[in-house]
């Protein structure tokens, strides 16, 4: 049994031009999360990403589709299974200075949530264990952190918190958005590594948000990636297939972009892709049809006409009308 499963799930919002006009921040996402998977979930800014992780999560509830948690409606869960739910699913945002209290030390911060769910019996039961959480993901000595306020550690060591804060609650899935992006390049392995491990020894599944495609590859390894283009996914695959063949002309175009640090790499890399545009379209007024046809070079007149979906090809999912005709013609090509 999937452990999270989105059928046909999307976000709109009101527009702040026009409170008749909707937003279309996700739209007909269809996800499965099996237990112990790492997905990692790629594309621009404004893509639709976050929205993703906080549908998943339940801070937003959709407005088309479902949700299910091991096989339930969320909306038809009892009282005891939501709590369960909002247990076994957490977040870990990407300011780790806005996601915790600056009045709070650490300790009185990730304390409260163990005491409220009735995780530990009292205070020191919570203080032992958050100290060993802390030795486990580096932070030592631990009294030295728990008993500090925000401000007065690194970006870093506010990542590592939030990571521990997630932990401590014996999740099931941890989505994790961004996690790295204002950590300094030194210590972004180091948060990997720990995710990762946590993924190993716990068997927790991880919905990693990015735009990186360096850290997407070196944490879902084993695992899928799933890329997203102004609130639709057009393809998701193992990450490593993916990576090698990308179907869809925009992860294509992604991929190309990453610049080449050993220049006698150049020639093996797949090839710079001509787009039409380099500009994103604005998810207020999304272009009719695929979205991506305005900054597509293999566009044709059924791309501006009519919309993907996302369908099977080749052991993967992607949502293009000419794939066959791009990979048969050679254009995706080394």
């Amino acid at each position: 049994m999937n452990l999270i499963e989105l059928e046909n799930v999307s976000v709109y919002f009101r527009s702040e031009r026009n409170r008749n006009e909707r937003v279309g921040a996700l739209v007909g996402m269809n996800l499965k999360i099996a237990p112990g998977e790492i997905i990692a979930v790629v594309g621009e800014s404004g893509c639709g990403k976050t929205t993703l992780g906080k549908v998943i999560t339940d801070i937003y509830q959709p407005t088309e589709g479902r949700i299910l948690y091991k096989g339930k409606d969320l909306r038809s869960l009892t009282r005891q299974e939501y709590r369960e739910y909002r247990l076994a699913v957490q977040m870990i945002h990407q300011d780790s200075y806005a996601a915790l209290n600056p009045n709070r030390t650490i300790f009185q911060s990730l304390s409260l949530p163990l005491l409220q769910h009735r995780l530990v019996r009292n205070r020191q039961q919570a203080w032992d264990e958050l100290y060993n959480l802390f030795g486990e993901i580096g932070l030592t000595p631990p009294e030295q952190f728990l008993e500090k306020y925000p401000h007065q550690l690194s970006g870093g060591q506010r990542q590592r918190i939030l990571l521990a804060r997630a932990l401590s609650v014996k999740p099931s899935l941890i989505v994790a958005d961004e996690p790295v992006s204002m950590v300094d390049v030194s210590l972004r392995i180091s948060l990997l590594d720990l995710m990762a491990r946590a993924n190993k020894k716990y068997g927790i599944s991880f919905v990693y948000i990015t735009h990186d495609l360096g850290t997407a590859r070196y944490i879902a390894h084993h695992g899928r990636i799933a890329v997203m283009y102004l609130g639709r996914m057009v393809e998701m695959n193992q990450i490593q297939a993916a990576l090698d063949h990308p179907a869809h002309p925009y992860f294509h175009a992604l991929i190309a972009a990453v610049p080449e640090a050993d220049p006698t790499l150049r020639g093996e890399r797949l090839r710079q892709l001509p787009l039409r545009s380099f500009d994103m379209p604005s998810v207020v007024n999304a272009p009719p049809g695929c979205k991506f046809h305005p900054r597509c070079p293999y566009a044709e007149e059924v791309c501006a006409r009519e919309e993907p979906g996302l369908r099977e090809y080749e052991g993967g999912m992607v949502a293009c009308h000419l794939v066959e005709k791009i990979r048969a013609g050679g254009r995706e090509g080394k």
